[in-house]
């Protein structure tokens, strides 16, 4: 899910990049293509972190198994 993000903010980022080349200077354009990235990149910490939390959990619920047993 987050390789699908990362995909969109470098389509975005590309987008960006040509308005620039177009006009040569900012414009508004410009300035809405930048707010979707960073609202893409809160997605994208926000769903690293969740992973994380994910497998923190997994790994600390494991059973452990004594060799006496």
């Amino acid at each position: 899910m987050t390789e699908d993000l990362y995909n969109t903010k470098r389509s975005l980022e590309l987008e960006w990049q040509q308005e620039h080349l177009k006009d040569g200077k900012h414009n508004i354009r410009m300035i809405e293509i930048n707010r979707k990235i960073q609202d893409i990149i809160k997605e994208i910490i926000a769903q690293e972190f969740e992973e994380a939390a994910r497998e923190n959990k997994i790994s600390v619920s494991k059973p452990e198994v004594s060799i006496a047993t």
